[in-house]
């Protein structure tokens, strides 16, 4: 059975081991970046468990839309003026794959989203998942700005920006 929590601090061995098996396409991000984001939004960054330990995880932060978070910041502040979720990270290690997790760290982070005002999510899609977040309704930004291009280029060749 998957439980799904809050991050802490005492679960960022687990994100960074889960993250450097999922991550090929891309360098991992730095403690300090993970860590700025869950401190400065807690309740929207969630850890999957099951018997054998830490099997995903979902990192997020409401954010003002466009305003995208540049890949491995080391700081992050939130705005008082967010509007959107912006879905950060998302990743599952082989223990958790095939069981339902990732579907259920979506449906959580944008279930509480929703109930603390955000009614809409963005993500940065990397190693061909488009068709993964389309499913929650995800739709591809056919046209994003020259700033949001160049922050999407550090995500790898294909990186995609979507919006729910």
């Amino acid at each position: 059975m998957i439980q799904l929590s809050l991050m802490k601090r005492e679960h960022m061995a687990d994100v960074l081991r889960i993250q450097d098996y999922c991550y090929t396409d891309i360098e991992p991000e730095s403690l300090e970046s993970l860590q700025a984001k869950i401190l400065a939004s807690p309740s929207t960054c969630l850890i999957a468990e099951a018997s054998e330990g830490a099997v995903g995880y979902l990192i997020a932060v409401p954010i003002i839309y466009p305003h995208l978070p540049s890949l491995n910041a080391p700081t992050f502040e939130l705005s008082a003026d967010a509007d959107t979720l912006y879905i950060h990270d998302l990743a599952i290690d082989s223990a958790g794959r095939g069981k339902g997790v990732a579907q259920a760290l979506v449906r959580a982070s944008i279930d509480a989203a929703k109930r603390s005002g955000l009614s809409r999510a963005c993500l940065v899609a990397i190693q061909n998942s488009q068709s993964f977040w389309e499913q929650f309704g995800f739709e591809k930004i056919a046209e994003p700005t020259d700033e949001l291009r160049a922050k999407l280029a550090s995500y790898g060749a294909g990186a995609q920006l979507m919006r729910a």
